[in-house]
């Protein structure tokens, strides 16, 4: 199984974002960040999760775990739908990641769960000012 944690930072005016994706399990460990330009927060969560499952597609076919602590794209993913059509193509992409998984699920974790991918996000926005 692949444990997949997603992560996104954004700061400034305008905003402009990063995310952070580390993914263990499998014999793998792989630590990402990517300056992903100007969005807002939420848009940058769902980029995020996209990029995270993208990564995970080209290690494993079998389970993965999603730990994300963005409630919006986590709720989003397990209700299979969102309502923001900025969000739309975002979740529509990584719902079709998901089905290429034996298993994929997904988690909201606390803050404090996921640092890993939160100081890979904040890496890759300080490395682009």
């Amino acid at each position: 199984m692949l444990e997949l944690f997603t992560d996104a930072a954004t700061a400034g005016t305008p905003q402009v974002s990063a995310a952070g994706i580390f993914i263990r399990g499998e014999g793998h460990q792989l630590k990402m960040g990517e300056y992903l330009g100007e969005m807002d927060n939420h848009e940058a969560e769902f980029k995020a999760l996209v990029l995270g499952l993208r990564k995970a597609a080209k290690l494993t076919t079998g389970m993965v775990s999603i730990k994300s602590d963005s409630k919006v794209a986590v709720d989003a993913f397990e209700r299979g739908r969102v309502k923001n059509p900025k969000f739309q193509p975002y979740l529509a992409e990584a719902l079709a990641l998901a089905e290429t998984f034996d298993y994929c699920f997904i988690k909201w974790i606390p803050d404090s769960e996921n640092r890993a991918a939160d100081a890979l996000a904040k890496e890759a926005l300080r490395a682009h000012k």
